[in-house]
């Protein structure tokens, strides 16, 4: 089965799809079925990290789908062990050669790594250095805050395409969003549904968005499902959703929210959930000593 769904035009021109699948904490084992699954479903955005070692997965899973390549959008992020100028240089080899292809269409920096922002901008100048070659298609940058994007515009060339963050109901940042915004950026939810993926040590009193009695409500009334309601919320907000799945029937439904909208009361009722509580860790954290991993070579 193939479907066709609404592209968001990145603001160098290039179109990207407004829902992809994430594989975040997807086993290595399971992220190659799952991105087959995904792709002969209808899905045509993939978005992985070199951080979370199934790259070479997310590639045999697009080779497994049969789907032609530039059918396929695939992103993926440079972490911050690869940051430097010649490092994020080879980290794009490193995941082109893991994925199995020769061009990334977005290739994102992981965080902003504020205790080491200087190497952050090195890192971003080899981006632009990647874009300018053809080599990525579109760059950008993850959990970036206004005051690293402020910082990051001032010092580089090439406006980001992408900031991926953390947005779900629990969680808004409208201050990025608005940040975003005001340069042309795209928000990419990370999370989007919010309340699934819980990260160690983040505290134990969560709940999920799919439990919220708002939400439920709200997707009763299109006769959808919470998780639908959920991205939809994003879709009518302009912001592109990377939901995650290794679930053949979850990947199916979290693709089936383009046939209703909802309403701008609707729209307002989940943006009042907002509680401001980070479900992930605070970008300022962020440090090679505390969070390093080594990226193996290909």
């Amino acid at each position: 089965m193939t479907t066709t769904h609404p592209v968001i035009t990145l603001n160098n021109g290039v179109a990207m799809p407004t829902l992809g699948l994430g594989v975040f904490q997807s086993p290595p084992e399971a992220t190659a079925a799952a991105v087959r699954t995904a792709l002969e479903t209808g899905y045509r955005h993939v978005d992985t990290a070199a951080a979370y070692f199934n790259e070479r997965e997310v590639g045999e899973g697009l080779r497994r789908s049969g789907i032609d390549r530039d059918g396929v959008f695939l992103e993926t992020k440079v972490w911050i062990n690869d940051y430097g100028y010649d490092a994020t240089r080879h980290a794009f080899e490193k995941s082109a050669a893991k994925l199995g292809v020769e061009t990334i269409d977005l290739l994102i920096l992981h965080q902003p790594m504020p205790s080491r922002f200087d190497l952050t901008l090195d890192s971003y100048r080899g981006l632009e250095s990647l874009l300018a070659e053809g080599k990525v298609r579109a760059i950008g940058v993850s959990n970036f805050m206004p005051e690293h994007l402020e910082r990051l515009l001032a010092e580089t060339d090439v406006v980001p395409a992408v900031n991926q963050i953390e947005v779900h109901p629990y969680f808004r940042q409208q201050d990025v969003l608005e940040a975003n915004a005001k340069h042309g950026i795209v928000s990419q939810a990370w999370s989007p549904i919010g309340g699934i993926t819980f990260y160690p040590g983040w505290g134990e009193d969560r709940r999920s968005t799919l439990d919220d009695p708002t939400i439920r409500e709200i997707a009763e009334r299109h006769g959808k499902t919470p998780a639908q309601a959920l991205l939809r919320w994003h879709l009518d907000q302009g912001r592109q959703v990377i939901p995650k799945s290794t679930n053949p029937a979850r990947i199916a439904e979290n693709l089936d929210v383009f046939d209703f909208s909802l309403t701008e009361s609707e729209l307002a009722a989940i943006d009042g959930l907002d509680t401001g509580r980070r479900g992930g860790p605070d970008p300022e954290s962020i440090t090679i000593a505390a969070h390093g991993a080594e990226i193996p070579e290909a």
